[in-house]
């Protein structure tokens, strides 16, 4: 790991398999036959990084120091840099290139900053994410989901700003069905001395979700359309038009599902895309910030072997895939591939990149150390989970307060307000003393906007139940240990909780029979199904995010505020930070009406 300036630190460390495939030797120079009967052969190397997220150095804002975690994971554009670059070096004369599937200008407080604080719509200057990237020189990058947060304006500047191309093949214009973005690019590279040009083909894939997930932003303006039948249509396009190898850059998991049901095209299509899309030679994507090194799929119509991966996330990894090819009767053959991972914990951050971002970086930092509040107690999100924690409510004063505020004078003033939240981080932490801006957006980390809906006390059970379904069933008189309460593989903000009614969670009760006494906040007075609730939420699980029933609903409040911006502002306005001032106990977790902790 490094620091910020670039000064190699403590450790540089491998991890896990990936210790293994990084010793791995690189790709061996061009072999030429020694026996007439055996072809010439070339390589190519493609580099590829995904869900970087905005992370430019390995710093982590919410705790102002270098990042860390258990696996001793290193982050950053910086330190992908040095590991192209190397690459780069070692394949001199030779064609390399770098790719990223998207998800790249939200995520820290630096790329925050520079579209909230000081957008780069207003100022002008260059985002960091840009001045990183450039001195990479990507040969091209796809738009993710999260490209989208900031709206148009912003996202077309930052586009302006690349240096290379952003790609994105199935966002079309909604008043003429053009391509909005680049759809994709025909690259011409050289193999080396004495061979013949390869023109390799980049399609641009971005994920249909931002329909649902940034509505506000694109609609009426840009239509999302299915990645397998947009891959269907442009690989033909490529090949015609002289694509020796064709490479997808796509922003979606391989997993075939969807977060958001089957309402809009799948989330999740890679795997799809290569079983079904013929003339596809391999896959780069993301989206789902996993770590997949290789794996092949064999294509239905042709049964060639597509090779797809996935680097990780925040710039952790980063894909090589190794091509040998030959030449047959005057065209380019793919005679074999295959991928390995690079771990950016191996490296130094490149000083290039360090020293095109430091001031932006600097700046970022005073911001989130700012003081805006003294806390009068310590205040943990740590078993924000399974226990009714102070802090969680906190986030639902300032929302509750927001959106009832909005409902005076309307015809729902008279509704009860209900507010959602979620342990979106258990390291979040409120010191006692002295709160900055980073302690709050540590505790909310992502920019979602505030809005609210109108819901039935059948739905807000149902909600409810949807939640509960992701903690473990534990058996009256059984030991319930906190680290096994819930399901390892399921997100912290999945365990939504609510404010303004009083439940149990019984978790020794089937799923989707888990919320018992569910009353009228502060009575024993049962809530009905047709009882009405004016309903905070933020616009991500609003639009569909996670899946939640009868949240998707027309908005009787969107003001476009920025939750975390919103929870900054009331601690400022208050001062202090008092727990006596929110906190309203409301839900337990049980067994048999028992509390478990």
């Amino acid at each position: 790991m490094t620091t910020p300036t670039g000064m190699p630190s403590r450790r540089q460390l491998l991890t896990g398999a990936a210790a293994a495939v990084v010793a791995a030797p690189l790709a061996a120079a061009p072999a030429h036959a020694s026996a007439k009967d055996q072809p010439t052969t070339w390589d190519l190397t493609v580099l590829g990084t995904s869900d970087t997220h905005g992370n430019v150095f390995n710093w982590d804002y919410y705790r102002d120091k270098e990042y860390d975690d258990s696996a001793h994971n290193d982050v950053g554009v910086a330190k992908v840099a040095t590991l192209v670059n190397q690459i780069r070096a070692e394949r001199r004369g030779k064609a390399t290139i770098v790719l990223d599937a998207g998800d790249t200008i939200q995520g820290t407080p630096l790329a925050t900053f520079y579209a909230k604080q000081e957008p780069i719509t207003q100022t002008g200057e260059r985002h960091p994410m840009a001045r990183a990237m450039n001195v990479i020189d990507y040969d091209a990058i796809t738009l993710g989901n999260h490209e989208f947060n900031y709206g148009l304006p912003l996202l077309d500047l930052w586009i302006r700003q690349l240096g290379f191309p952003a790609l994105a093949a199935n966002a079309v214009k909604v008043r003429n069905g053009k391509p909005a973005f680049e759809p994709y690019v025909i690259k011409k590279v050289s193999l080396g001395h004495g061979a013949p040009s390869l023109r390799v083909g980049i399609l641009g894939l971005t994920n249909p979700g931002v329909a649902i997930w940034d509505k506000a932003n694109v609609e009426g303006v840009l239509r999302f359309e299915d990645m397998i039948a947009t891959a269907a249509k442009y690989v033909p396009i490529m090949r015609e038009r002289g694509a020796d190898i064709v490479l997808i850059s796509a922003h979606g998991g391989d997993s075939g599902t969807s977060s958001y049901g089957t309402e809009l095209p799948n989330e999740n299509p890679t795997a799809l895309i290569a079983q079904q899309v013929p003339g596809i030679d391999a896959i780069l994507f993301g989206h789902a910030h996993a770590e997949i090194v290789e794996k092949f799929v064999t294509n239905e119509a042709t049964g060639e072997q597509v090779l797809t991966s996935e680097p990780s996330k925040w710039g952790q990894r980063v894909t090589r895939m190794d091509f040998t090819l030959t030449r047959e009767r005057g065209r380019w053959k793919v005679l074999s591939k295959h991928a390995t991972m690079l771990n950016t914990n191996t490296v130094v951050e490149d000083p290039k990149v360090v020293a095109a971002v430091k001031a932006q970086h600097d700046k970022t930092v005073a911001y989130t150390n700012q003081v805006v509040a003294t806390s009068v107690v310590e205040l943990s999100a740590a078993q924000s989970r399974y226990v009714d924690t102070p802090i969680l409510d906190f986030i639902n004063k300032v929302q509750t307060d927001t959106v009832a505020a909005a409902m005076a004078g309307t015809e729902y003033a008279s509704l009860p307000v209900l507010s959602i939240s979620a342990p979106f981080s258990r390291t979040a932490l409120f010191p006692a003393g002295d709160v900055k801006i980073k302690d709050v957006a540590g505790l909310y980390i992502y920019d979602n906007t505030l809005e609210a809906v109108v819901l039935t006390g059948a739905e807000v059970r149902a909600y409810l139940e949807y939640s509960a379904k992701y903690f473990r069933t534990h058996a009256v008189g059984a030991v319930v240990d906190p680290a096994t309460i819930s399901e390892p593989a399921v997100p912290d903000y999945n365990y939504d909780t609510f404010s303004g009614i009083d439940y149990d969670i019984d978790i020794s009760k089937p799923v989707g029979q888990r919320i018992t006494a569910l009353n009228h906040a502060g009575t024993t007075t049962p809530v009905a199904d047709g009882d009405r609730f004016v309903v905070a939420v933020n616009n991500y699980r609003r639009s569909g995010g996670g899946g939640f029933p009868g949240i998707v609903k027309t908005q009787v409040y969107n003001a476009q505020q920025e939750i975390r911006q919103l929870l900054i502002d009331w601690a400022q306005g208050k001062g202090v930070i008092d727990p006596a001032d929110f906190f309203q106990p409301n839900w337990r977790l049980v067994r048999e009406g028992v509390p478990v902790f």
